[in-house]
């Protein structure tokens, strides 16, 4: 059922009071006591003041690269001493275009905008006077409305873009959009190895089999509860997830669904929460958390901005045996408060001594969390 005009324009209004983009917070005015993690885990800032921080990288020398949305900048932080705190922060580039995001490979950073990819070259010796970027990549489509990207180099060193539908519910004759590519990393050429995908801002591998699994987004305007979002898994190039005929596995769309039935489709690893914008995912490869997490997936949802009641603005915890999903569970909560939201979880990174970067781009920081045995 579609929203009358009225209610969706309450929720844009919704949408604004609870910072649908945000901007930064002092340090002191970050009320990390709200957080709430399981026993033993603890949450402290890593870094402060990065406006709009999303999408997190880091490079070889243990550099911390940062992607934004709306402030078009692109960020690196140091921990110098090694405290576990950011010593330094530096802007390697302003006004680029949704530079969402930023990889690293071979001395390199690459940043995604909306249509193109760049990359710089021999950054971490040049943070404080960051080379001219070299133009890799150029043939995506330079359409806003879900044009932002996260990108990851996978196991087979091809760089990963996808590249999201460009409307809520719509078809598309091109096929780049709602779906995921890969470039080598000259750029030298395209492929497309996912169909289906709405919206994704988070994909990691498999630590043991290699295989891709990804978050996406589901579409709005179905109501407070439907659709969920997705956490996917593609276990052969070129399959399909249903975008937009089918939304979860099972809910044909009221504008699409009879062109295709759900049968055609790959079904999700696990239907997340409706609305709460599932982002950045890791699988964890660490040591420092307990053995039972180990292999597990970590999910930050953004919060939902179009539904009545606030949903999400937490990281959840997916627990995979023998790589199979069996439980979706809360892990880390407590920046919703009431129908408010003073942060927004967008993207996580392992660290080397296990621990986990998170970022928010509501409150403009990156938070790092730990467990004390």
């Amino acid at each position: 059922m579609r929203l009358p005009t009225t209610t969706r324009a309450a929720l844009l209004t919704a949408c604004i009071a609870l910072a649908c983009g945000g901007s930064s917070l002092p340090a002191d005015k970050i009320p990390l006591d709200t957080l709430a993690l399981p026993p033993g885990f603890s949450i402290s800032l890593f870094a402060v003041g990065l406006e709009n921080a999303r999408s997190l990288a880091r490079g070889e020398k243990g550099t911390i690269f940062v992607g934004t949305r709306r402030a078009g900048n692109v960020y690196a932080v140091v921990d110098r001493d090694g405290d576990g705190r950011a010593d330094e922060t530096h802007v390697l580039a302003e006004g680029l275009f949704m530079p969402n995001g930023v990889a690293f490979r071979d001395g390199a950073l690459y940043v995604a905008e909306v249509n193109r990819v760049l990359r710089y070259d021999g950054i971490e010796d040049r943070l404080a006077d960051p080379p001219e970027p070299v133009v890799v990549y150029t043939d995506l489509p330079d359409k806003r409305y879900h044009g932002w990207k996260y990108v990851a180099f996978g196991p087979d060193g091809w760089l990963y873009i996808p590249v999201g539908a460009p409307c809520n519910i719509c078809e598309s004759e091109d096929p780049v959009f709602a779906a995921i590519s890969r470039i080598p990393p000259d750029g030298s050429k395209r492929e497309i190895v996912a169909h289906g995908v709405r919206n994704t801002l988070g994909f990691d591998w498999h630590p043991q089999t290699g295989e891709l699994w990804f978050t996406d987004n589901g579409r709005d305007m179905l109501g407070d509860d439907l659709p969920p979002d997705e956490l996917n898994h593609l276990s052969e190039t070129g399959q399909h997830f249903g975008y937009p005929y089918c939304h979860g596995g099972d809910i044909a769309d009221p504008q699409f669904g009879e062109q295709r039935p759900c049968s055609d489709f790959v079904a999700p690893a696990v239907k997340l929460g409706p609305h709460v914008a599932s982002l950045g995912m890791r699988f964890y490869r660490g040591d420092l958390f307990p053995r039972e997490y180990h292999g597990d997936i970590f999910i930050a949802e953004h919060g939902s901005w179009n539904r009545t009641v606030p949903i999400g603005y937490r990281v959840m915890r997916v627990h995979l045996e023998e790589g199979k999903a069996v439980s979706y569970e809360p892990f880390a909560t407590g920046w919703l408060q009431g129908n408010s939201a003073w942060g927004r979880p967008v993207a996580l990174l392992e660290l080397p001594d296990g621990s986990l970067l998170l970022s928010d781009d509501k409150a403009g920081v990156i938070y790092r969390i730990i467990y004390q045995r």
